[in-house]
């Protein structure tokens, strides 16, 4: 359990100096089409990201490996932290507040999830029931995206990736534990909803700030991997009905956050739109 949290949590700081890697590649490509997705694999900056995201993404995959998804999966948000500090000029009180309850929120959700939970296998039908909820909740969240703009479209479109990850999460863990065998209902719904929770990302960069589509993702990721451990794995079969309480609280503590975050850049853009002088972000 202890090396599964320090390579996920190595992999979540790992994750941010990616993120904010790529978004400045993104950036340098301008409005994403599909001709212009193919620009990408020719841009420096975004290529170093990938390579430091693929790191992270084989030290995610030990984690999971090693311990529970419930344990491992909400440590990703640990990089919102860092991919802040990174691209916010100026931290103002209400952000770092808001920048603490998404954080805290997860670390809480960990400390006490990880007492509770157990290693349990992916029957082939909980993988199936899994791919189907999860497809439906990305095409929602693409559906609000695709009628959104600014920060809104890229925070929807962050949360569509952070739900395709959580389901990302889960089918590594039935993959690796499973070889030499390979459950090809976890592999194909695997290699799909990594595709589908990348081209996202990219997306939602091209909309947004690197910290809120960081964030959108981070906090839907472990939430959706979370549930799909404790509902359809049943990897808190001893969690009272107390420890309930405190998961689903610490959860929404995390959202409200993520809200918070939210609501910081769309006034940062409002003032920037009023005085394009301003250099506050």
């Amino acid at each position: 359990m202890a090396i599964a949290i320090l390579c996920a949590v190595t992999g979540a700081v790992l994750s941010a100096l990616g993120a904010a890697l790529q978004h400045a590649g993104v950036r340098d490509v301008g409005d994403l089409t599909v001709r212009r997705f193919t620009r990408l694999a020719s841009n420096r900056r975004w290529l170093l990201g990938f390579s430091v995201l693929f790191v992270a993404a084989v030290l995610q995959v030990l984690a999971l490996a090693l311990a529970p998804v419930t344990v491992v999966a909400p440590l990703a948000v640990l990089s919102l932290p860092v991919v802040a500090a990174l691209g916010v000029r100026r931290v103002t009180p209400g952000f770092g507040v808001a920048v603490v309850a998404a954080t805290g929120g997860v670390a809480t959700f960990v400390a006490v999830a990880a007492r509770s939970a157990v290693t349990t296998d992916v029957e082939p039908a909980a993988a199936l029931r899994a791919i189907q909820v999860v497809a439906a909740v990305v095409c929602g969240f693409v559906l609000v995206g695709a009628f959104r703009s600014g920060t809104s479209r890229a925070l929807a479109l962050a949360a569509g990736a952070g739900a395709a990850y959580g389901l990302v999460a889960v089918l590594v863990r039935d993959v690796t534990t499973s070889l030499p065998e390979v459950p090809w209902v976890s592999f194909a719904g695997l290699a799909v909803a990594f595709v589908v929770g990348a081209s996202l990302i990219q997306l939602g960069y091209a909309s947004g700030p690197a910290d809120l589509v960081v964030a959108g993702q981070t906090v839907l990721n472990p939430i959706v991997a979370a549930w799909i451990g404790m509902v359809l794995l049943d990897e808190t079969p001893g969690a009272a009905g107390g420890t309930l309480v405190v998961l689903v609280s610490s959860a929404v503590v995390s959202l409200t956050g993520i809200a918070a975050i939210a609501r910081f850049h769309r006034r940062r853009l409002a003032a920037q739109a009023t005085d394009p002088a301003t250099t506050a972000s």
